[in-house]
């Protein structure tokens, strides 16, 4: 055996013990830490998976807005060629009918394919989130429903690209109704 001194300090009797309660209150802080962090990790990944969403249902928004306006002037043009004219058409103004409605039906199921849809239909029910009242009119579509279309409305997902604009029914001319009064502001 060796002779060195013995370098280690002695327990001592007099050591005062940990204060238990004070390292249990600061283990709760820290848990509370911890957990609040893992509570804003998990909000932040939900926020981005939201957001990732959004982004791929709303990308083409501006784009589809900027269409709309083609999708109009098709239909004008359908709809300025006369009755009688459709009826007894030459083989040239058919085939240029025909390219037209064609032209008009492609468009329009390319944009049902990206989720953009056409709103605002004779009959239905008045909605200030889809259509946008131009006037009101007696009509013998129901009152507070829509009597005619101008323009047709949009909707991309769960947003209005578009409102229609429309001519709201006041009811059946002469007669009264008993259903909801429609504001219009023109």
């Amino acid at each position: 055996m060796s002779n060195e001194p013995n370098t280690q300090p002695e327990p001592q009797g007099d050591a005062p013990a940990p204060d238990v309660a004070a390292l249990q209150a600061e283990l709760e802080k820290a848990r509370d830490t911890m957990l609040r962090a893992l509570a804003d990790a998990e909000n932040t990944r939900r926020r981005a998976e939201k957001q990732a969403v959004e982004a791929r249902v709303y990308a083409i928004d501006r784009f589809a807005g900027d269409l709309l306006p083609v999708a109009d002037t098709l239909a004008r043009a359908l709809q300025a060629v006369p009755a009688e004219v459709r009826e007894h058409p030459d083989d040239a103004l058919r085939n240029l009918i025909a390219g037209l409605e064609l032209t008009e039906r492609s468009l329009i199921d390319a944009f049902a394919r990206h989720g953009l849809k056409r709103v605002g239909a004779k009959g239905d029910a008045f909605d200030p989130n889809l259509h946008q009242a131009v006037a009101q009119a007696p009509s013998d579509v129901p009152a507070g429903r829509v009597a005619e279309v101008m323009q047709p409305g949009y909707v991309l997902g769960d947003r209005t690209i578009r409102a229609a604009m429309v001519l709201v029914s006041g009811g059946p001319a002469g007669g009264h109704s008993e259903t909801a009064h429609v504001d219009v502001k023109v």
